[in-house]
C-alpha cells in the first residue's frame, strides 16, 4: 500500500507541477509580489496532494517567532519537500540557488521573475560578493532571504556539514537571521520515490539578532538547527517505529 500511495503521489504531484508551469506563464505580466502569490498556491496544492494521497501532514511551528520585513532564513534541506514547502511558510520569500538552475526553461524563468538569487559556484570570492549584494537588495525591500546552509539534501542524522556562506550573508546584511529545524527526510526521502505517512515537522526558531561576532553566529545557528532537527527526528522515528539514532550517529550528528 505504501508503494501504490507513494506512486499515485508523484505521479499526481508532477502532474500538478506540469499545470502550474502552464498556469505560471501569465505570471510574467504581473507584478512580482502577485507572482509570488501563485507560486505559494501551487505550494499548498502540493502540500495538499501530500496530505490526500500519500497520507503526509506538514505541522508547521513557530510562524509567531517570524520577524517582520526582511530576514535571512537558514534551513536544514533533508528533501525536496522543504523546497515548496517554505514558500507558504513566509510573506515575500526568496532562494539563494545554484546559477545553473536559472537555465532551467520555464522553470528558470520563473525563478528569474521571483528574483532569486543566482550563485556562480565556479567565480569563488566573487560569488560570494555578487550573491550578497542581491540578497542585501532583496533583504533591504522586505524580502526573507532561504539559504540552505549546508548547501544540499542531506540524510535525516548525517553529520552536518555547515558551509561559511551563511555566516558572510548574516554578517554582511544586517538582518535578522531565523533558524528552521525539520524531519522532513525521514517522510520524503532524498533521491526514493517513497513518500511515508505521519506528519512532517517543520519548527521556525527564535531569530538571531543581527551584530554577532561571525564565529560566534555560526556556531549558533548550527547548534539551534541541528539540536531541533535532532529532537524532531527522534519524534517522528516514533511515529514511523523506526529504531533511534544510535550512539554513534547522534555523537557525529552533533555540533562540534
Amino acid at each position: 500500500m505504501l508503494i501504490v500511495r507513494s506512486l499515485l503521489f508523484n505521479v499526481a504531484f508532477y502532474a500538478n507541477l506540469i499545470l502550474w508551469l502552464i498556469i505560471l506563464i501569465p505570471g510574467f505580466l504581473v507584478p512580482r509580489r502577485v507572482f509570488i502569490g501563485m507560486v505559494k498556491l501551487w505550494g499548498r496544492t502540493s502540500l495538499w496532494l501530500l496530505r490526500v494521497i500519500a497520507g503526509t501532514h506538514v505541522e508547521i511551528t513557530g510562524r509567531d517567532k517570524i520577524p517582520p520585513g526582511g530576514a535571512l532564513v537558514a534551513a536544514k534541506h533533508q528533501s525536496f519537500l522543504e523546497t515548496f514547502a517554505l514558500v507558504t511558510i513566509f510573506d515575500d520569500p526568496t532562494y539563494i540557488l545554484k546559477r545553473e538552475l536559472m537555465w532551467i526553461p520555464f522553470f528558470g524563468w520563473y525563478l528569474a521573475k521571483a528574483r532569486c538569487v543566482p550563485v556562480n559556484r565556479k567565480a569563488g570570492s566573487m560569488a560570494l560578493v555578487q550573491m550578497t549584494a542581491r540578497a542585501k537588495d532583496e533583504a533591504e525591500h522586505g524580502r526573507q532571504i532561504i539559504i540552505f546552509p549546508e548547501g544540499t539534501r542531506r540524510p535525516p542524522g548525517a553529520p552536518p556539514t555547515y558551509k561559511y556562506g551563511v555566516a558572510h550573508l548574516y554578517q554582511n546584511l544586517g538582518f535578522p537571521c531565523i533558524p528552521v529545524a525539520m524531519n522532513s527526510g525521514l517522510y520524503w526521502p532524498r533521491r526514493r520515490f517513497i513518500r511515508r505517512p505521519g506528519t512532517v515537522r517543520i519548527e521556525v526558531q527564535d531569530s538571531i539578532a543581527p551584530g554577532l561576532p561571525r564565529e560566534e553566529f555560526f556556531k549558533l545557528v548550527q547548534e539551534r538547527i541541528e539540536v531541533a532537527s535532532n529532537r524532531l527526528l527522534d519524534e517522528g522515528r516514533k511515529e514511523l517505529g523506526l529504531a533511534p539514532a544510535s550512539s554513534s550517529e547522534a555523537s557525529l550528528s552533533k555540533v562540534s
